[in-house]
Parts: C-alpha cells; structure tokens; sequence
C-alpha cells in the first residue's frame, strides 16, 4: 500500500487536505507501526519518492504562508495537514539517519521560519505546536547534518530580548545564532506554563536535546543557559502545592536536566530530598509509566 498511497500523495496540491491529510497520516503509521525490517524498506520507499517530498516541502511551508485562525484551539483541516507532515518529516529524519537511507530528494527549509512558527506562536493550535517542536527535536538530535534537509536562510530571528552576541559565539553554535538560542529558550518555558500534558512532553524533550546540542558546541553557554534564574521560576509555577507535586513527569525530567548540567542554583540539595521523599512514599506500581521513566532517570542522575 505504501506505493499507490505514496504515489497518490506526489500528485496532490497542498490545498487537496481532505485527501492529503489522511494519507500522510497512513505514511506515518506505516512507518511506526511494523517491524524493524519492514520499517526500514518503508523509509527507502519513501525517500525514492521524489514527487511525495517535494509534495511534502511545499505542505510544510504552508505553515507560515497561511493567516493565523482567529481560535487557536480550533483545528481545521489545513492545521491538521501540517501536522501530519511535520510529523511525517520528523519520522523521516529520523529513521533515514538511523539506517543511513539513500536520499533522492531533499527538504529544504529556512531555521529562521521554523524557529519563529514556535517563538512567535501566532495562536497557533496546540497540536500545530508539537508537531513542529517534534520536527525541530530531530534537526537538532541530527546536528543539523542530516542529509535529508538543507537549511537555508541567515540568522535573522527577530524580536530577540537578549544583546548581541560574539561572531564567536555564532560561529560556535552555526547554524543557530545565540539570540536564537535564548528567543527559544524563553518560548519553551513559557509554552510550559499552560500545563498541557502533550504540549509538556514535547517541549520538555526539545529542551533535554537543545542543551545537549549547545554543550557539544559549546560547554560554556549551554552551562548558562541550563543556569538561568528563570528556570527556578519556572519550576514553582509547575509545582501545583498539591501531594507528589514533584513526582509530575515533566518537572522530573526538567529536575533531571538541571542536574546534569550541574545548576545548582536551579535545583538544590532539598529539592532533591523532597523528591526522594516522595519517592519513598508513593506506591511505585500505581505510577504512570511516564512518571516512572522520568523518576528512574533522576535516581539514575542522582
């Protein structure tokens, strides 16, 4: 099926998104949902598939040439579109990375307009919201060097609070810009505070995977951006004041974070005690197995 679905989907227009969107979903789901073997005969179909990625390069950006809706919770069939070929595009990242598929066609995209889809929200729809944070997660896992995608574009985020930074530091850290760094830093926390279970999970994970980026760049700003007093803050406003309050998987994971990034005027010997406390007392089995993942992690970081 995946060739007549695949070969169907290079002959859309991205305006088709009542016969777009469900076919894009079943290229998704035919990727996650089989065996490693299958799975990897499916990324090299579709990587083949030159009329579906150019397809899909003009889905994605729809994303920032579309009016915003006037209720960001509403979903229309375009939004659901573009979620589905985020998605799409990030699975495809990620598995032709991980059984080095050959690439026939490539994605080329601008970071500056990927990068503001998520600072500058622009009431974009939760689920909207996700999927590209998931695209940006891959890019960043792949170091930007996937062959798969070509960035183009100069840094030219705008709106960035933060002062100008060294061509150095730029250089070190190519091809995000360190306003660029500090703009998505402060979006990330700000989309945690909404307390959306799959908004806080993906934003969580791209925040563990930029940090881990900047320190392979650069040790030294990813130690301060893990260290900035903003962080703290955003922890009381996670933490409800109810029972097990810290045994939220999200602020486990970020808990886990500051930790390893050794930012101890973030998290403290208590914070780590209350959390042990916690621990001690809950009943394990009953956990969810988020909740359960997250905690390992942090003993384990302990």
């Amino acid at each position: 099926l995946l060739f007549p679905v695949s070969n169907l989907c290079g002959k859309c227009r991205p305006r088709d998104a009542d016969l777009l969107q469900p076919s894009l979903n079943f290229l998704y789901w035919s990727l996650h949902q089989t065996t490693p073997c299958s799975q990897q005969r499916a990324v090299a179909v579709l990587l083949s598939n030159v009329s579906l990625l150019e397809l899909l390069q003009k889905v994605l950006e729809c994303t920032w040439l579309r009016s915003p809706p006037s209720e960001p919770a509403y979903l229309s069939s375009e939004d659901a579109l573009l979620c589905s070929g985020w998605l799409l595009a990030a699975s495809l990242l990620l598995y032709q990375h991980r059984y080095n598929t050959e690439v026939h066609q490539t994605l080329s995209l601008d970071l500056a307009e990927v990068l503001n889809a998520v600072i500058f929200r622009k009431k974009k729809p939760i689920l909207l919201l996700v999927s590209i944070i998931q695209f940006l997660r891959a890019v960043l896992r792949q170091n930007f060097s996937s062959p798969l995608l070509v960035i183009v574009g100069q840094n030219t985020a705008q709106g960035a609070t933060q002062p100008q930074p060294s061509s150095l530091q730029d250089a070190a850290l190519h091809p995000l810009a360190m306003r660029q760094v500090f703009s998505l830093v402060v979006s990330l926390q700000n989309l945690l505070v909404h307390k959306d279970l799959l908004l806080s999970q993906a934003v969580v994970a791209c925040l563990e995977t930029l940090v881990e980026y900047l320190y392979m760049k650069n040790q030294d700003v990813a130690l301060h951006v893990a260290s900035q007093p903003w962080h703290r803050f955003l922890l009381f406003t996670l933490l409800n004041g109810g029972q097990k309050s810290f045994l939220q998987p999200e602020v486990l994971r970020l808990m886990t974070l500051f930790l390893k990034y050794q930012s101890s005027n973030i998290i403290s010997q208590k914070e780590i005690s209350q959390i042990l406390q916690e621990a001690a007392e809950a009943n394990l089995a009953e956990l969810p197995e988020a909740t359960s993942r997250a905690l390992h992690l942090f003993l384990c970081q302990v």
